[in-house]
């Protein structure tokens, strides 16, 4: 492929991450505008980037889904019953607040994208803090820790997990075999760290909470209904890779979406068109463009060029190159939003694993749905730790944390970017340091 052609494709690349970084453009613009820069510059044809959008469709299909099934049931105001919960599960104590928005955000966050959680949740929770005289910024900087460790729950939890599920052919079941416990050291990791963390309000003794208000829950049979939409679609996740004719996550979050938009339709709560105007189409584009991005790298032989490099350095030693990847990404995730880092370096790890032997060149093809071998996935277990937990580091590290930031401004007190490294270089470092833990002992010395 000719020089200039990849120098371009690197050059559009870093140039999209630093305004990422810098958020000097909308993150869904800045992706957009590289992506067509690669075509315009004839990088790539409008079909090849098409092609790519394509390939990576069960992304896509998987957050359109979960997008549409929450916003379906959002007239129900089951998440501002929640979020009440929250403040009335703590019984006047500050540190029972604390572990409430730990209980209630993570299994939320393990089947729901966690930035929608956030969008969904956040708004709620500084009128609420108010009222009972807290400050409520720290309870949203925690409210993005949970989110973020709580993605690594599930193999949907996370835009990371599910990239990286999707591109080793890690089912959902098989995940939670793996993997999920990483994500509960994760959670156990903030929950430990709470008195440390926010050591004022866990020992504050709250006030009043009867003059609260006590939203109440609207259609409570379409809910119900909605319920047992909810409780299909996870048992699809679980059983659907099973079954004579396997069903993708993808798959099901899309008959869900349609079921709960049958539903809202049926029952008039909400109008499809309301509906589908609501869904996060901007993170969709983004998604789109960063996988027409990482396509450009991948055509000019870019990543091939990284992964030999990579193999120089690592060769064939597979925990080395775990640890070293998780905190490598962890610390690069911090500064960098993880699904852009996450798609990027599959592939180079899938050529790394070639130039070094370890795999056949099979595991190159798109579409290529066999098994990687045993002896190479810490590798991309570690990589996916790395992306989710680093996020937690600096504020611009992860989508939910800048949707939390933005939360906040709106009810008049910003997040400081300096305010937040107060709290996340400690926590990111003590989860990825449980992560090295985990990994070690999972992968290595109780295979």
């Amino acid at each position: 492929m000719e020089n200039w052609q990849a120098i371009m494709a690197t050059v559009t690349f870093l140039g999209v991450i630093l305004l990422l970084m810098t958020e000097w453009v909308h993150l869904t613009i800045a992706a957009f505008l590289g992506a067509m820069l690669l075509v315009f510059t004839n990088v790539m044809s409008l079909n090849e980037a098409i092609g790519y959008i394509g390939n990576s469709y069960p992304t896509l299909a998987l957050f359109f889904g979960v997008m549409v099934l929450v916003r379906a049931f959002e007239p129900t105001k089951i998440f501002d019953y929640l979020a009440t919960q929250i403040v009335i599960s703590a019984k006047g104590q500050g540190k029972r607040l604390l572990l409430a928005i730990v209980a209630i955000t993570t299994p939320i966050c393990a089947i729901l994208p966690n930035a929608t959680t956030v969008m969904l949740l956040a708004p709620l929770i500084p009128p609420m803090a108010e009222e009972i005289g807290v400050d409520f910024v720290p309870l949203l900087i925690l409210m993005v820790f949970v989110a973020n460790s709580a993605g690594l729950l599930t193999v949907v939890g996370d835009p990371a997990t599910y990239i990286v599920g999707e591109a080793v052919n890690v089912g959902f079941v098989e995940y939670l075999q793996r993997l999920s416990l990483g994500g509960v050291l994760a959670i156990i990791t903030i929950v430990l760290m709470l008195p440390f963390l926010f050591p004022d309000i866990w020992r504050r003794r709250l006030g009043d909470l009867d003059h609260l208000p006590h939203p109440e829950i609207n259609h409570p049979r379409v809910l119900t209904v909605g319920m047992i939409i909810v409780a299909l679609v996870l048992l699809f996740f679980v059983i659907g890779e099973f079954m004579p004719v396997p069903v993708s996550p993808a798959a099901a979050a899309l008959m869900g979406a349609a079921l709960a938009l049958l539903l809202a339709h049926q029952s008039k709560i909400d109008t499809v068109n309301n509906i589908l105007r609501d869904v996060d189409w901007s993170t969709l584009l983004f998604f789109m463009c960063i996988f027409v991005l990482i396509g450009g790298l991948e055509k000019t032989g870019v990543i091939s060029s990284l992964s030999a490099i990579l193999g120089v350095l690592l060769g064939q030693n597979i925990l080395l190159a775990a640890l070293v990847l998780l905190f490598f990404v962890g610390i690069v995730s911090s500064v960098v939003p993880n699904i852009p880092l996450v798609v990027a370096m599959v592939p180079l790890l899938k050529q790394y694993v070639v130039n070094a032997g370890l795999a056949g060149p099979e595991i190159l093809q798109t579409g290529f749905a066999g098994d990687l071998p045993p002896t190479v996935l810490p590798l991309f277990y570690a990589m996916m730790f790395g992306a989710t937990l680093g996020g937690n580091g600096t504020l611009v590290g992860a989508s939910s944390n800048i949707v939390a930031a933005g939360i906040s401004e709106m009810h008049g007190r910003p997040i400081p970017f300096k305010l937040f490294l107060r709290y996340g270089p400690p926590v990111a470092l003590m989860q990825l340091l449980a992560a090295a833990f985990y990994v070690v002992a999972r992968f290595f010395v109780w295979q």
